[in-house]
């Protein structure tokens, strides 16, 4: 009988090296997957997608016939519930999951880039955790709660330039800056040694790479009214901390396209350390800062390139650049030049070299929505070379807030720019004294206007300690040259796109005529997008008010209603007659 021969038995080595196989195999997958993720878009895209899944269901990206009908429901009262906490200072058209896919050539993905219709948010942006009402005004232009944006980049970063420090629950601004270690009040003194900053001629600032707008904090003495810009970038929240200080500030970038300002606008442009190369790409970007300056107006650039021995090829090529633009160079010292801008076109017609070369006649300087940068200089208003006048000299501030601006003239007589302005003064007295809202008083400090026309409102409340932000739908006229003409500021924008600025800093939101704006054909978006935007920049207590038809305040109560904020319905001056009412509306703590 034959003995069957034993079964094989593996070696337990071999076991092993198996098992060794498959950890190296996962091991190795792992590692695969980590840089894909990290180095590779997917890895945004994923995280995006995943963040969204946090969010209420009203959140979520969808289908476009599915958010028709989410839509609809929150137009009927349906509750808008909050946003994921990770979305608290969130900004759609300069979020940078989104910017991290765009070209990085000339800052192109620092500028807006907002998202498709699919992709809006229909969820509150919520409050951080600890969020308190702001400092009032004007203690809040030297400390600010540091719960409010827990951010300590910039402290740490540029604590030691005067910027900001932290000190308890606070954030402090002793006034200092990069290119004035001694304190921005000292060093607009030093500027008033050649600009005549005191005597009304200086009304209207542009700051470009503004920090944390020390420069327009302290500006305001001077009752030079600044616009600070610079873009979301490593620091994050400078333009949030200068809002939130009550200084008008505004997220923006010069890269590709021109800034959201008529031709014009500023009586002074002013950088410090803002970085950008002016010369750069034909002179772009100095012929961007020479549309926005006034005829007569001044130039200020402390800084590099100024004496500095590394940029000296640069700097040379900017002198010979603004030489040609016709500047005349009022004083270089250390490191700060200034220049002033040419009264008329005797210059230009004299000039051997002719580049930049002046734009055709027929070219508006004042289409500035998406619109890409020039490459010629913007023809001076009435331009004849006989002319002394050419460019409009405007009435020294506070005069040319009242009197009717040359460039009115387009929309109508100097009885209707005059009817407008008492019509407005009738207006917010009514709102003061009636409606109870309590303009001037520390309750207030930053104001937007959403269809600002004239300025009307901004005028009749300029001895209120506020500042207003007026804004001009790309749907009406473009009135914001009379806007600037007056000594005030503001933007062109879309109201269907989300606003240029960080949530919660603007204290009291005003909109006339909401419905010129949301039931033009050409847009694609709802009510509901509107006001869950004006949602997301108002801070939390901060007050809504709607002056429009009975019908439509009828669907903005039911939005609002959805909104959760706190509202009541008023009639206007026109009494119980009258074919207006006043939408009323408190946003509540969204945390």
């Amino acid at each position: 009988m034959s003995i069957p021969s034993p079964p094989k038995q593996r070696s337990a080595g071999g076991r092993q090296w198996k098992l060794l196989d498959m950890v190296m195999v996962f091991l190795f997958a792992g590692v695969f997957i980590f840089f894909l993720l990290l180095f590779t878009p997917l890895g945004d895209s994923m995280a995006a997608s995943g963040l969204k899944s946090l969010d209420s269901p009203l959140a979520m990206e969808i289908r476009p016939s599915g958010r028709q009908r989410l839509v609809k429901l929150i137009e009927k009262g349906q509750r808008v519930e909050l946003c994921a906490p990770g979305l608290a200072d969130y900004m759609p058209c300069q979020d940078p999951k989104r910017s991290s896919q765009i070209s990085r050539e000339r800052n192109r993905y620092r500028e807006r880039h907002c998202p498709p219709e699919n992709e809006r948010l229909l969820c509150r942006i919520p409050s951080p955790r600890g969020y308190k009402v702001p400092v009032p005004w004007p203690d809040s232009l030297n400390k600010v709660w540091y719960s409010n944006m827990p951010y300590g980049k910039i402290a740490e970063r540029k604590g030691h330039q005067g910027w900001m420090k932290k000190e308890g629950e606070y954030f402090i601004f002793p006034g200092g800056g990069t290119m004035f270690p001694e304190g921005a009040w000292q060093y607009i003194e030093k500027l008033e040694q050649y600009i005549p900053l005191s005597d009304g001629q200086i009304r209207t600032a542009l700051d470009a790479g503004c920090g944390v707008a020390s420069f327009g904090a302290y500006m305001l003495r001077k009752d030079v009214l600044t616009m600070s810009f610079a873009p979301r970038d490593s620091h994050k929240a400078q333009i949030q901390f200068a809002l939130e200080r009550g200084i008008p500030a505004f997220v923006a970038m010069l890269g590709t396209q021109k800034l959201p300002f008529p031709a014009f606008s500023y009586d002074l442009v002013h950088c410090s350390r803002c970085l950008i190369h002016f010369s750069a790409y034909n002179g772009s970007y100095m012929i961007e800062m020479d549309r926005l300056l006034r005829p007569g107006g001044f130039f200020v650039l402390s800084g590099p390139p100024v004496g500095w021995k590394k940029q000296e090829a640069e700097w040379q090529e900017l002198q010979e650049l603004i030489e040609r633009m016709c500047y005349t160079q009022v004083a270089v010292e250390n490191n700060i030049a200034i220049w002033q801008k040419a009264l008329n076109h005797t210059c230009y017609v004299d000039r051997e070299d002719e580049e930049p070369a002046l734009c055709d006649t027929d070219h508006d300087p004042n289409a500035a929505w998406y619109s890409p940068l020039d490459k010629c200089l913007s023809r001076l208003p009435d331009s004849r070379p006989s002319d002394s006048r050419a460019g409009g000299k405007l009435p020294e501030w506070p005069k040319r807030l009242q009197e009717t601006p040359r460039r009115f003239h387009k929309f109508g007589e100097a009885s209707v720019f005059e009817r407008d302005s008492r019509r407005w003064s009738q207006r917010v007295r009514h709102y003061k004294e009636v409606v109870l809202l309590k303009l001037g008083s520390p309750r207030y400090r930053n104001i937007l206007d959403m269809n600002a026309g004239y300025g009307g409102f901004a005028a009749a409340l300029y001895h209120d300690p506020v500042w207003v932000m007026n804004v001009v739908p790309v749907t009406a006229p473009n009135t914001l040259p009379v806007i600037f003409d007056r000594g005030l500021i503001g933007v062109l924008h879309d109201w269907c796109e989300a606003f240029s600025t960080y949530p919660r800093t603007y204290d009291f939101i005003h909109v006339s005529n909401m419905q010129s704006f949301t039931t033009q054909a050409s847009t694609s978006c709802s009510l509901v997008d509107v006001m869950l935007e004006m949602d997301r920049i108002l801070r939390p207590q901060g007050t809504i008010l709607v002056r429009d038809t009975t019908k439509m305040v009828e669907k903005i109560s039911k939005i609002a209603y959805a909104l959760q904020w706190t509202t009541e319905v008023l009639t206007t001056e026109g009494g119980v007659l009258g074919k207006e009412r006043l939408f009323v509306a408190t946003k509540p703590f969204h945390t």
